[in-house]
Parts: structure tokens; C-alpha cells; sequence
């Protein structure tokens, strides 16, 4: 009989409330039974809305909670590493969002947390667990499209609303914190490498001195990945792997829809239209479902999460030496070391 993880969520942020919490709760392995705002009136509206049984009005009384076993931390980027280790010390299991942290040295007193604690501490890169990625990773890995040479990724929304926390610098904001971030993941996760070094073109608001347009190139040993995020654009996301003898477009790549089938292309060039490609369509589901079940088994069963921590710190080295080319002009080397 499956037992489920006991969930308990710091904070009543939209993705959580709209997004997240919903679909954990659907979940087979995964149970939300406490939120927390500091804002006591905020987190019983929450708590009402969505049927949890438990709202407190601190985020400490949230972790004092003995019931609970695991935490979701959707917390804007400039909290996630403080109250993503006061849970760790609180004996919490921790599903932090993305970005993991703002800096590589931030996000290694995570590393140290989760050593000493003994608990599992993970990033919500929720594409990891979705059927279409799954799928992606294993063509390439059975060499259905030949070796891999090049990926190539947009993802682009416009939002200018200054009391937005994506467009407030001191809180993390930023186009390649916010979105880039999955770009950066997903290329690592294709090339199954480490980029040796990276270059960037950044424009930022003059007003929120936050990224708006960041352009990159990562050069991996196997071949390059370039793309480009922005937060002032058309919305627009789509990712293309380019391989010896055939490509694969994923058609929505990040925002995968809850409410119909994905869809990627498995393409061989025959027609320079596209319109001869191989269409593989996936039933509809919740990836951020998949991803609460994907880390509540991982704690019930012992096995690894479907993002390490180890992986989250190489993607943040990425990020920042990202920001260091925009701002030297060169190419840049990512480093783990802080």
C-alpha cells in the first residue's frame, strides 16, 4: 500500500497556488497538508481554496510541524537557499524552485546543508519528469538521430510590470534566471556534458537594471548550444536538436500544457518543410504532478531525484559565467568552485 509524502508548502506564490499545489495534489504519492504565509488571512484563503488542512501564519511554525516531511519552496529566488536550509535543519526534505540559488557559493552551502542533514534537497526543473523530455532523452541516448551537434533554444514572454518579482534585480530577477535557466539545463541534459566555456550578449531594462535579452553560446565538447530568453519579447519557446541524421523539435518545450497532448518532430530532412517529419504525440499530463511523484518516491524508495544538487550547483556556474562574458567580452569557463 502506498504511503504518501506529507507536503508542506512555504508561501502562497501564484505558481504554487495555481500550478503546483493542484497538481501534487492529484498525485499518487503525494499529499500537500500545510501552507504558510506570513500573512496568517493569506494562507487560510489558500488553505480554503485548495482543501489543506493546515495554514500558519510564520513560515517557522510550517517547519515545526512534525507531520510534515517534505517542503516545496517557491519562495522568490533571493530566499530560496535561507529557508531551503532551515528546512533541511528542520529534518524537511526540500523541492526548491528554480533558480536554486543566486550565486554558485550560495548554492554550495546547500551542498553542505543536505550533507550534514541527511535529507534530500532538490530544483524544480519539472521538464525532467515530463513523458516528452523522457522520450527526447532516450532517442538521443539509442542514437535514433545520430550523434548530437548542435541545440538550438528560444523561450520569450513580455512582462513589464515593475512590482513583478521577476523584474526586481535585488530579488533575483532577471530573463536568465528565470527562464534561460531551463535552457541551460535541458542543453546539458541533450549533450549529457559539461560546457567547456560560455559567451554571452546581455541587454538589461535601464530602468530595473534586470536582463531582458540574453543570448548564449555554450561550447560543449560534442558541439554547440545558442540560445536566447528574453522577458520584453513575443512569447515564444521552442527547442531544436540537431543531430548527423535527423533533428527533433519539441514543439513546447517548457510550458507544457496540462490540458492536451505534447508533441516533437523526429525529422530526417527528406523535406526541407518539415512536413514529412515523424510526429510523436504524448498523452496529456501534469508535469509538475510527475515531478511531486517523481521526488515523493525518491523519498518513500531511496532513490535518486530526477535533479541533483550536484547538477543544479554546474548550472548556476553556467549562469554566472554567463553574466562575466556579457561583461568582459570573452569567453568565459564555468566553475563550481566558489
Amino acid at each position: 500500500m502506498k504511503t504518501k509524502v506529507k507536503w508542506g508548502v512555504l508561501g502562497v506564490a501564484n505558481i504554487a497556488v495555481k500550478k503546483v499545489i493542484p497538481a501534487m495534489q492529484r498525485g499518487e504519492w503525494s499529499e500537500v497538508v500545510a501552507i504558510a504565509s506570513r500573512d496568517i488571512e493569506r494562507a487560510k484563503g489558500a488553505a480554503e481554496q485548495l482543501g489543506i488542512s493546515k495554514a500558519y501564519g510564520s513560515y517557522e511554525e510550517l517547519l515545526a510541524d512534525p507531520d510534515i516531511e517534505a517542503i516545496y519552496n517557491p519562495l522568490p529566488n533571493h530566499l530560496h537557499v535561507p529557508w531551503s536550509i532551515k528546512a533541511a535543519e528542520a529534518g524537511k526534505h526540500v523541492l526548491c524552485e528554480k533558480p536554486i540559488s543566486l550565486t554558485v557559493e550560495e548554492a554550495r552551502t546547500l551542498l553542505e546543508a543536505r550533507d550534514r542533514t541527511g535529507v534530500k534537497i532538490g530544483e524544480a526543473f519539472m521538464v525532467r519528469t515530463h513523458p516528452q523530455w523522457l522520450k527526447v532523452l532516450e532517442l538521443v541516448a539509442a542514437g535514433r538521430i545520430g550523434k548530437v551537434r548542435s541545440v538550438i533554444g528560444y523561450f520569450s514572454y513580455d512582462n513589464r510590470d515593475l512590482k513583478n518579482i521577476r523584474n526586481i534585480l535585488q530579488y533575483g530577477g532577471g530573463g536568465l534566471m528565470d527562464i534561460g535557466c531551463y535552457l541551460i539545463y535541458t542543453s546539458r541534459l541533450i549533450f549529457g556534458e559539461e560546457p567547456r566555456r560560455v559567451c554571452g550578449l546581455v541587454q538589461n531594462d535601464p530602468g530595473t537594471k534586470t536582463d531582458i535579452l540574453t543570448s548564449a553560446m555554450l561550447d560543449f565538447p560534442s558541439g554547440p548550444s545558442v540560445f536566447t530568453c528574453s522577458t520584453q519579447v513575443v512569447p515564444y519557446q521552442r527547442v531544436q536538436i540537431l543531430g548527423t541524421e535527423r533533428r527533433i523539435e519539441i514543439e513546447i518545450p517548457f510550458n507544457a500544457p496540462p490540458d492536451k497532448p505534447c508533441r516533437i518532430f523526429v525529422d530526417d530532412g527528406a523535406d526541407s518543410s518539415g512536413r514529412g517529419a515523424e510526429i510523436l504525440e504524448f498523452e496529456t499530463c501534469d508535469q509538475y504532478t510527475t515531478q511531486g511523484d517523481w521526488f515523493s518516491t525518491s523519498i518513500r524508495q531511496g532513490t535518486e531525484l530526477p535533479v541533483s544538487l550536484e547538477g543544479s550547483i554546474r548550472n548556476m556556474a553556467v549562469i554566472e559565467a554567463i553574466f562575466r562574458s556579457a561583461k568582459t567580452g570573452k569567453w568565459e569557463v564555468p566553475s563550481v568552485n566558489a
